[in-house]
């Protein structure tokens, strides 16, 4: 039996750009809400398992890609499914639907991390996983380490405060997209274009207070940048696409 949810929401004026488009974070905010209430439905939650197995939930990479923006005012449908957990690493999928008609898709890749110890877990442990993946809505695509596109050089440092953080004390999953598209000036950039395709990896956790180093490089194929801690510790990449808009 294919497994799957359905999550339904709205683009809003929190959620848009000075170009009207759905925010690269705001999208990723709408990826993460679909995924957190499909694990609620199926008791996969991050409090059920915090609870069942002393661990977390924790995003280690992600992808999107869509063929027009999603825009101001928009009813959006994220539908989303896992492809089970025989490994270290479960990937959760999603099409993204609106008004009815598909614009985009999603791969995330989640690892359980013990509450204390931070190593990771073997999925096969975790037995409310059973019988509810996808199944023949599962795609083969998996999620590499990035190539950073063109020479990087610096693009200043970046304090991390309260409004970054989320409820494990982190700075939000959400939130790098929009370190992403500061660094990168999409203000100036993103003009006549929209973010067709984003990836990220999450490297290092960061939490607030803190000041992150970024490095941009740009080129035609793509736009990176590089987060790291000031004692030179990993803690993002990413690759961001802008295409024109027709």
């Amino acid at each position: 039996m294919d497994v799957f949810y359905d999550y339904q929401s709205l683009v809003d004026s929190r959620d848009t750009d000075l170009f009207g488009h759905c925010r690269p974070s705001a999208v990723l905010g709408l990826l993460q809400e679909a995924a957190t209430q499909a694990a609620g439905a199926i008791h996969l939650s991050g409090p059920e398992i915090r609870d069942r197995y002393h661990a977390f939930w924790m995003l280690a990479r992600i992808r999107y890609q869509l063929s027009r923006p999603l825009l101001w005012n928009e009813p959006v449908t994220v539908k989303t499914w896992h492809r089970g957990g025989r490994s270290a690493v479960m990937y959760r999928e999603f099409d993204i639907l609106a008004g009815g008609e598909l614009v985009g898709q999603a791969l995330s890749a989640w690892v359980l991390a013990g509450l204390d110890s931070h190593k990771l877990l073997h999925l096969d442990a975790v037995g409310e996983i059973g019988d509810t993946s996808g199944g023949s809505l599962c795609r083969s695509d998996v999620l590499r380490k990035l190539r950073l596109t063109g020479a990087l050089t610096p693009a200043g440092e970046r304090r991390l405060g309260y409004s970054d953080t989320d409820i494990n004390g982190h700075v939000n999953n959400t939130r790098y997209a929009d370190f992403l598209c500061d660094a990168l000036e999409l203000e100036d950039v993103g003009r006549g274009k929209f973010v067709s395709q984003l990836q990220l990896c999450y490297l290092g956790e960061c939490l607030g207070g803190e000041t992150i180093r970024l490095q941009t490089g740009r080129e035609e194929e793509g736009l990176s940048v590089r987060g790291e801690g000031l004692d030179g510790s990993d803690r993002f990449e990413g690759i961001l696409t802008l295409d024109k808009l027709s």
